[in-house]
């Protein structure tokens, strides 16, 4: 038998209040199972919405001999970086006889890139006067206590500028952290733009997505002279599920992946404090800093400077 054929690929969305992203992502998986009818493909979320991922990665484990758990997530912040590999670290204790591993987010990246270089396009396509140096650009996020999270955004928001036309494209949040979109419509006024095009970076839609429509039309109604255009959350572009297909090839390969850097040890102390290891050997040196996650955890990390080699069967997206 194919050894890929006892896997279970195991999607794990976000979650949302408002049920239609949600839907969203459920139909994503559908759409994915028709591309990849040879793949076990599973769903689950973190929060908000059933099934939650610490039952669903016990009921993939008991399941399969090899669990491939794939974020469908931009950015990586406290849920990817402790939420997912936490879980994780349960389930094997659970499960034993079941190796996981676990993909990166999709993270910055030129697929993410070529996504938002086609809906800028489209939106500059609808208005009076698609002129690049008085039309800003606004990249809007969701925004982290993670800095990390943060600036894979503004990676994308500096590609965007360097691979276009326009003279300002700028970064906004929704929330968390600064500046919010308000602000930054202000100065792009100030600075003489006569139209603005904002781009949610988004996956799926929800209340934030909401939100920001809402946020747009205020704007409209504030800023009678200025010409907005505000795109979709991404959805179904081709590039995400081309994306997700090569997390599931890279794991299975064995390749490795050094996106998520070393800078959280009490991502990597999960293992110890379970009684395992895991397969990573980093030294660093940390000052003492203290982060608060946007699920609400805080994290202390005393300066340290620490080499420890882990010998552990199964991969590590260290």
């Amino acid at each position: 038998m194919n050894p890929a054929n006892l896997d279970t690929i195991l999607i794990v969305g976000h979650g949302s209040r408002e049920d239609s992203g949600n839907q969203e992502i459920r139909e994503f998986t559908e759409q994915w199972r028709a591309r990849q009818p040879g793949w076990r493909i599973e769903l689950c979320f973190i929060e908000f919405a059933p099934p939650e991922l610490n039952a669903a990665l016990l009921s993939a484990g008991r399941s399969s001999r090899r669990v491939l758990v794939v974020p469908l997530i931009l950015n990586a912040a406290g849920h990817v970086k402790m939420e997912i590999p936490e879980a994780i670290e349960h389930a094997r204790i659970a499960c034993p006889q079941t190796e996981y591993l676990l993909a990166p987010h999709l993270t910055a990246c030129d697929p993410v890139l070529a996504i938002l270089k086609r809906r800028l396009r489209k939106a500059m396509n609808v208005l009076d006067m698609p002129d690049p140096t008085t039309t800003g650009v606004v990249l809007l996020g969701r925004g982290s206590s993670d800095r990390g999270a943060n600036g894979e955004m503004a990676k994308m928001a500096r590609w965007l500028l360097e691979e276009g036309d326009h003279e300002l494209v700028d970064l906004a949040f929704t929330g968390i952290t600064w500046p919010r979109l308000e602000k930054v419509v202000q100065r792009h006024v100030l600075l003489g733009m006569r139209q603005i095009v904002v781009l949610p970076y988004y996956l799926y839609t929800g209340t934030l997505m909401q939100r920001i429509h809402r946020q747009v039309e205020h704007l409209r109604v504030q800023y009678p002279q200025i010409r907005f255009a505000c795109s979709e959350h991404f959805g179904f572009e081709n590039e995400i599920f081309e994306l997700m297909d090569q997390r599931v090839q890279d794991l299975r390969a064995g390749v490795p992946d050094s996106r998520l850097p070393c800078d959280g040890c009490s991502y990597r102390e999960i293992a110890h404090d379970l009684g395992h290891g895991h397969s990573h050997a980093h030294t660093h040196d940390h000052a003492p800093h203290d982060h608060a996650h946007d699920d609400g955890h805080a994290h202390a990390h005393d300066g340290h400077d620490h080499a420890h080699p882990h010998a552990h069967s199964e991969s590590h997206p260290a």
